[in-house]
């Protein structure tokens, strides 16, 4: 793929030119304008969240892996082909790879989570909702796999709402491109 870049004088006296690529530039705005903050892997970015800055990082270390006939793991911030065909198959543009369990990120004894995923389960259901069970994986196996539901055809705002249903920091958004997006929700 070609990058598009414009090139303009940052310095007249020396002549000194410099090239912003139009997709960084869009990217930036976007982010800029919107009332959604997207953390994508590598922003090195001070945010306003309640949510600590190491509980940040290990979000976005996290293996968030897609069970099921077209397995998957999302990386925040990489495009996944296996995600792009997984989105073409059920013929939707996004998805949001969310969980119910350990709420605000604070350990949760297993039989809550259980019926905290039960609950979110019975909702998607009750939506009339497509989705696929995974789990979210530190990969220092210092904190427990989170059972996580990757739901397709979910638009952004209404995969907020669920998630701050379910009382989660932070949920994964997947765009058309195929790009895991960690939302933060607080």
């Amino acid at each position: 793929m070609r990058e598009l870049g414009i090139s303009f004088s940052a310095n007249p006296d020396t002549g000194t030119t410099t090239t912003v690529h139009v997709s960084i530039l869009i990217g930036f705005l976007r982010n800029a304008l919107s009332r959604d903050f997207v953390l994508a892997k590598g922003d090195n970015v001070q945010l306003n969240s309640a949510i600590d800055p190491d509980m940040l990082r290990a979000y976005e270390e996290t293996h968030y892996r897609v069970l099921g006939d077209t397995p998957a793991t999302l990386h925040i911030g990489i495009a996944n082909p296996a995600l792009a065909e997984l989105h073409r198959a059920y013929a939707v543009d996004c998805s949001a790879f969310v969980t119910a369990a350990n709420p605000f990120s604070t350990l949760t004894d297993a039989d809550a989570n259980t019926r905290r995923q039960a609950a979110l389960a019975d909702e998607l259901l009750g939506e009339g909702l497509r989705f696929i069970e995974g789990i979210g994986e530190h990969p220092s196996g210092q904190w427990p796999g989170e059972p996580s539901f990757l739901i397709l055809g979910l638009p952004l705002d209404v995969a907020k709402q669920l998630g701050a249903r379910h009382a989660q920091n932070a949920i994964v958004w997947c765009g058309a491109n195929a790009v895991p997006q960690l939302i933060l929700l607080r």
